[in-house]
């Protein structure tokens, strides 16, 4: 068991072969859809509860790579910041 993301991501493109586009999606929409909760959350789309996760890294395809560091560097639930480094 484990509660680390990035390490699931991590393990997911090494170990599963996903690309890091598909280990978005994994951790977003379908994890919404898994939860039957896709129309609320999910993604950012017009309509959809504002919950955002801003990191410090260069693209999206970093995110499998050095799931050690907390990259986080800023967090918006329903629109609000919650937690800015």
């Amino acid at each position: 068991m484990t509660q680390s993301l990035p390490l699931i991501t991590t393990v997911a493109c090494t170990q599963m072969r996903l690309t890091p586009a598909e280990a978005v999606l994994v951790i977003t929409i379908h994890s919404a859809r898994a939860i039957r909760r896709e129309k609320e959350i999910g993604s950012l789309e017009p309509g959809k509860q504002a919950d955002v996760l801003i990191l410090d890294i260069p693209d999206y395809r970093h995110l499998p790579y050095h799931f050690g560091i907390n990259h986080v560097w800023k967090v918006i639930k329903k629109g609000k910041v919650v937690w800015e480094r």
